[in-house]
């Protein structure tokens, strides 16, 4: 039988510009590859998720647009169930503006319909996200229903994570109904007030999630792979080695692959290296719902690479 995991968050249109450097106010500089490609943390860690085998449902909100429509086909392409997603007239899509420089990005975000989305749609939606195995959720929608789908997840057993991006900070009753918590760096500093300087201080940002009510933490640290505790102890995870082309989705796949792994029974030490696989494959490749890899892509992977892990 499949994992079953719900997703809640965001549906954007990524519009990507590539350029040789980043303009300085008041520069314009040439860019090249234009693209429109379907994005926004919700829908592509659920995309993440569905590649990786899992059975995948999406609560989310389009305007009924262009933008839109195209969004919702490429999630049913991807075999993401996207009949609890709105679609109003009076918003536009949420749209995300990337420039890409030498594998690295900028983005600016309009959220647009992803703001539209409420806790009453997370109230008729109980009976979807109490059948499921994992919930996962993000910052790119309101607060109030980020608390709201948390609050229903646990009440119903369903294990949950949070992906805390955009940084923001977040009071301790939200925290207290994470299973999981997946920051990068700077998402991590904004929530704890520690710079991440060293192992040590890892570990106390690590510390700090765990005394705010949070039952686990990981950090990823890019191309340093991730950090996160285990028998109380600090443990780090390198990254696989690899060429990135765009760091784009880098995040979301974690996240996705995270979240199929808890499906199956796995703990975070269990899952870590499987999840850092998934995310150095997609940083290979271009564009953030385009470059997440299917399950077999990654066990040839971790098979080229002499790692040995249930998948």
């Amino acid at each position: 039988m499949k994992s079953k995991i719900v997703v809640v968050g965001s549906l954007n249109m990524d519009l990507v510009i590539r350029t040789d450097s980043l303009p300085r106010m008041g520069e314009t500089v040439i860019g090249k590859d234009f693209a429109m490609v379907p994005g926004g943390k919700g829908a592509n860690q659920a995309v993440a998720a569905a590649r990786l085998g899992a059975q995948v449902a999406m609560i989310g909100c389009v305007g009924n647009d262009l933008f839109g429509n195209k969004l919702v086909d490429t999630l049913q392409e991807n075999h993401v169930d996207t009949r609890y997603i709105k679609r109003l007239d009076d918003v536009s899509t949420g749209i995300a503006v990337i420039t890409v420089n030498r594998g690295d990005n900028c983005i600016i975000l309009d959220s647009g319909a992803n703001y539209r989305i409420t806790p009453e749609d997370i109230e008729a939606c109980v009976e979807l996200i109490a059948g499921a195995d994992v919930l996962v959720t993000q910052l790119e929608i309101p607060l109030d229903t980020v608390e709201a789908a948390l609050k229903v997840a646990k009440q119903n057993g369903v294990q949950t994570i949070l992906n805390p991006a955009p940084a923001q900070k977040l009071d301790d009753g939200l925290l207290g109904a994470v299973d999981v918590i997946l920051p990068n760096e700077s998402e991590t500093e904004l929530l704890t007030g520690i710079p991440l300087r060293d192992e040590d201080s890892i570990g106390r940002a690590l510390q700090v999630f765990q005394e705010k009510g949070v039952a686990e933490s990981v950090i990823t640290l890019g191309s340093r792979g991730t950090a996160y505790l285990s028998g109380g102890e600090v443990q780090f995870a390198s990254s696989f080695p690899v060429k990135a082309v765009d760091t784009t989705a880098a995040g979301d796949s974690f996240v996705g692959a995270l979240a199929v792994r808890m499906a199956q029974g796995a703990g975070i030490k269990e899952a870590v290296h499987f999840c850092n696989a998934v995310g150095a494959l997609t940083v290979t490749r271009r564009g953030a719902q385009p470059s997440l890899p299917a399950l077999s892509e990654v066990e040839e992977f971790l098979r080229k690479a002499g790692v040995c892990t249930p998948v």
